[in-house]
């Protein structure tokens, strides 16, 4: 009589403490390169189209129970990486008698659609992931961010004036407030913020997109960003907010709810306290998380996408909070070649 084996059951936790953070990295890589063939011919929906696309095909190679709380909508807005969408190995190994349990994904295929289209920089493809229930379940809102390094994250407000927060990042720093570089996406509701943040002799980089890399330059040090200020989407918060839980820099952040549908759509996903002031652990508080991303156009911290005759060089970072470390990869892909050569 023959019976059949027990289940192999990988744990989430022990798939995340894992090198589970290369397949990731491997998802990230290959939405870059699919977006980047599309880089400055001037159509953002055609440049995420080829992100999505390539990353999801490449999710399912990757062996998890994964479900996607942060990503291109919900299931009658996006074909594919919507909301509640099961991926990875485990939806194609059940019955081979392997199970896993569920990881939480949080992905932007393409941060910057319009920085890729134009050939502007900072555009980057990235996902976070925790075990189960470790990513806040954001709606697509608006939401207030101050992002910090680790130097300062214990001496700013986001309830503070402008001017205090500088002056404590400063004396965190040892630096003049004059020397400080603020990073604020140049929208026309952020007047108000500008001329605050002008008043006090801080410098300001204007960007047109992308203040989740601005974010994560923030917590890095020698990126020459000293802090974010402003209001941005609130899924790349939660993207931003596992970086900042590996980086050991801070995001502090509330949700803009100014109608009653803003309302529902928190209640939808649990959010009942409209006036919270998050912190990176309340919207990332996974035990083990990861997050990887890589370049698509030149960035300060990533290289863009390269091209060449045999095959293709990616910049990526990829972070771990379990065990802490970020890795800085540098990826040739040789085409043909059944290995790739990382630095």
């Amino acid at each position: 009589m023959k019976t059949e084996a027990a289940p192999v059951k990988l744990t989430a936790r022990k798939a995340m403490e894992s090198d589970l953070s290369l397949e990731f990295l491997r998802v990230v890589e290959q939405a870059a390169i699919a977006c980047a063939h599309t880089m400055g011919q001037g159509d953002r929906h055609l440049s995420d189209q080829a992100a999505v696309e390539a990353m999801r095909h490449e999710m399912d190679t990757v062996p998890i129970d994964g479900t996607i709380v942060i990503g291109e909508g919900e299931r009658d807005e996006a074909p594919m990486l919507f909301i509640g969408e099961k991926v990875g190995m485990a939806q194609h190994t059940r019955h081979q008698g392997r199970s896993f349990d569920g990881v939480d994904i949080a992905v932007d295929p393409l941060e910057g659609t319009n920085l890729c289209a134009t050939g502007a920089a900072n555009a980057i493809a990235v996902l976070a992931a925790s075990e189960h229930g470790g990513l806040l379940h954001a709606p697509d809102l608006y939401m207030e961010k101050l992002v910090v390094g680790p130097s300062s994250k214990h001496l700013v407000d986001l309830d503070a004036p402008v001017r205090e927060n500088l002056r404590a990042i400063a004396r965190a720093l040892g630096r003049q407030v004059d020397e400080l570089t603020v990073v604020v996406l140049d929208r026309p509701r952020h007047e108000q913020l500008i001329e605050q943040i002008r008043a006090t002799g801080a410098r300001i980089r204007l960007i047109g997109d992308g203040d989740l890399s601005a974010g994560i330059a923030a917590a890095v040090a020698g990126s020459g960003v000293h802090a974010v200020m402003g209001t941005g989407g609130a899924p790349e918060g939660v993207l931003t907010a596992a970086a900042m839980r590996c980086l050991n820099g801070e995001i502090f952040a509330r949700l803009v709810v100014q109608k009653p549908e803003d309302e529902e759509r928190c209640r939808a996903m649990g959010i009942t306290d409209f006036d919270k002031v998050y912190t990176s652990e309340d919207l990332a508080s996974g035990d083990s998380l990861i997050f990887a991303a890589t370049g698509v156009t030149d960035g300060a911290l990533m290289k863009g996408v390269r091209f060449f005759g045999d095959g293709v060089r990616t910049s990526s970072v990829v972070m771990q909070s379990r065990p802490a470390r970020v890795r800085f990869i540098d990826t040739i892909h040789i085409q043909g070649a059944q290995t790739l050569v990382r630095f």
